[in-house]
């Protein structure tokens, strides 16, 4: 392969001809493939392309809905973007379960996010201290021409301070700042802030310590760990209304507790539990138009702030009632980004009522809530492989392109025995062969 220059700056057509020529054996395939994915609505296509950099097509995922969500006593139609094909099964099961029994809870408990200025000093920790405390009102007025829209809108910079860590790096401290951004979430905002505290910062330390003690700044970003943008969501109901028969809801419960307290103190569980909350939250917040990757980022770094990787959600069976919940930070935006520019992401925040941040915080956490009820409640009982199995069922006929006959006779036959792999393609083969 030779290496290509200016690959940017090549039209789309460009592009995929040095693709396919270079890396596909059948190019004309390959590009046929490529095309196929393209929107036949040119400006639509435009659109998408201008979302990043070397566009070549569009990849696709399936968008869902999971109906009857009953929160604070609001029933909402949840939007989902997910490939996994046994998700909005399952959150809309337990939507429908907890629909009867008073729906979902929840709540915003905090809604600040972190941004940091880092920056090394070999001055002594009183004299930055004392010059940070000088310095501080000047940071925070040559921002105002940044921070004065999101004021008036009751957002803006919440505090700054210094944080010394030198006993954990030699040298290293940081201008540490909290922001409310209202119902953006507020990245760019964020860090044009944190640019400017860096200039002014460098700028009036010049004077006031020596060329030793100078501090230089390392970089100026946003923290997606945002420990104090939290939300909260719970179920609860009598013990013995989770299942018809009271000492079947009662061994029930048992377990689901005792499921929980497992994924508490095993990493290894907790894990593959965590997952499955993230299996609710990632196909609402893709719908929404939200950053995924920052929100598990944040999520595996709150399950471990105690020391060890541990389970986002608690259970607790007290006084004859069963109680689900979990906290988790969340920081998202319903105004800016894609919000405002994805067709998808706009009719999907329509769906939802065009909820504030705050309100879209609420759902998401349910979404994540009800995912792991569902998962926990399966694991429990019946386990997990038999309904996940039942949804793959038509990724492994749609892998063969088995015709309408096949199907009906193969969804018929495992509507009473173990789906697996080999049991499909066993089943598929011998209807081919006329056996």
């Amino acid at each position: 392969m030779k290496q290509v220059k200016g690959f940017s700056k090549l039209s789309k057509d460009e592009k995929i001809n040095w693709l396919t020529k270079n890396y596909f054996n059948d190019s004309s395939q390959a590009k046929q493939t490529l095309e196929r994915y393209w929107n036949q609505d040119q400006k639509l296509q435009k659109l998408h392309d201008e979302f990043s950099e070397n566009t070549i097509s569009n990849y696709y995922l399936p968008f869902g809905i999971a109906p009857n969500f009953l929160i604070n006593d609001e029933l909402y139609t949840i939007p989902m973007a997910i490939e996994e094909s046994s998700v909005v099964a399952a959150a809309s099961n337990a939507a429908k379960f907890w629909l009867e029994k008073g729906g979902f809870k929840a709540e915003v408990l905090s809604t600040q996010k972190v941004g940091q200025v880092h920056f090394t000093s070999a001055a002594n920790t009183e004299k930055l201290t004392a010059f940070f405390n000088e310095v501080q009102p000047k940071l925070i007025e040559e921002v105002k021409a940044i921070t004065k829209n999101m004021e008036k809108r009751g957002g803006g910079i919440s505090s700054i301070e210094l944080r010394n860590k030198t006993a954990d790096l030699e040298n290293y401290y940081q201008v540490h700042c909290t922001f409310e951004t209202l119902d953006a979430m507020g990245a760019n905002f964020i860090n044009s802030c944190l640019e400017q505290i860096a200039e002014t910062f460098t700028r009036e330390a010049e004077n006031y310590f020596s060329a030793e003690e100078q501090p230089e700044v390392v970089m100026s970003i946003l923290s997606n760990y945002v420990p104090q943008c939290l939300v909260r969501a719970e179920v609860c109901c009598p013990v013995e209304d989770l299942l018809p028969n009271k000492a079947d809801a009662e061994k029930f419960a048992t377990k689901f507790v005792e499921a929980v307290k497992i994924a508490k103190i095993e990493p290894y569980r907790a894990v593959t539990h965590n997952k499955g909350i993230m299996n609710g939250i990632d196909a609402v917040v893709l719908a929404t138009g939200n950053d995924f990757r920052a929100i598990e980022a944040c999520a595996h770094a709150y399950a471990a702030k105690d020391g060890s990787y541990s389970s986002l959600t608690d259970a607790s069976v007290e006084n004859g009632v069963f109680k689900f919940w979990m906290e988790i930070p969340l920081a998202l935006g319903t105004v800016g980004g894609l919000t405002s520019l994805h067709p998808l992401v706009k009719l999907a925040l329509e769906m939802l009522q065009k909820p504030s941040a705050k309100e879209l915080m609420k759902i998401v956490a349910v979404a994540g809530l009800a995912q792991n009820f569902a998962a926990l409640r399966s694991l429990t009982t019946v386990g997990i492989q038999q309904g996940h199995m039942k949804m793959h069922l038509m990724n492994i006929l749609n892998q063969f392109e088995a015709n309408e006959n096949e199907r009906q006779q193969v969804i018929e036959h495992f509507k009473s025995n173990t789906v697996s792999h080999s049991a499909v393609v066993e089943i598929i083969e011998g209807l081919r062969n006329g056996n």
